[in-house]
């Protein structure tokens, strides 16, 4: 019985060592990662941590459709905006490249009507917050046919 324990116990030494070695390897890898996933924002296919940027004074733009020849005024006129992505791709981001819209297609009139702020950003760019979110549209009142 005890010959038995011995070759168990001694049999591949190196390989046992080899294996614990490993498995330790493993479990401190794992252990750091689940640690590291709470303090860095990660994008799920990516190892790089995200970083926010905000634009502010960024103008909101106007969509109608061509036969909509109507004033529209809305209220704010410029938004800030906050988006977040891979460094690098946010250093070579510029105003221009994000669009804030009001639609205003299929809406006859309006006097204090609000509608949301739709964003538009770049691919690998993701819109986290819009201040403020919403806009007053305003239809200035037609003049009347004498």
């Amino acid at each position: 019985m005890i010959a038995w324990l011995k070759t168990l116990l001694l049999r591949d030494v190196w390989l046992k060592l080899f294996s614990l070695g490993l498995a330790v390897l493993v479990w401190f890898t794992v252990n750091s990662m689940a640690n590291e996933k709470d303090s860095l924002p990660v994008h799920p296919l990516s190892l790089v941590p995200l970083a926010q940027r905000t634009f502010s004074h960024l103008p909101v733009l106007i969509i109608s459709s061509a036969q909509d020849t109507r004033l529209v005024h809305v209220n704010p006129k410029e938004v800030e905006v906050t988006v977040e992505g891979e460094p690098g791709v946010l250093n070579r981001l510029y105003e221009r490249d994000i669009r804030a819209i009001v639609d205003v297609t299929g809406i006859e009139a309006a006097h204090d009507m609000r509608t949301r702020i739709e964003v538009s950003t770049p691919p690998g760019v993701t819109r986290l917050r819009v201040d403020p979110d919403e806009a007053q549209v305003v239809f200035p009142p037609t003049p009347s046919a004498p």
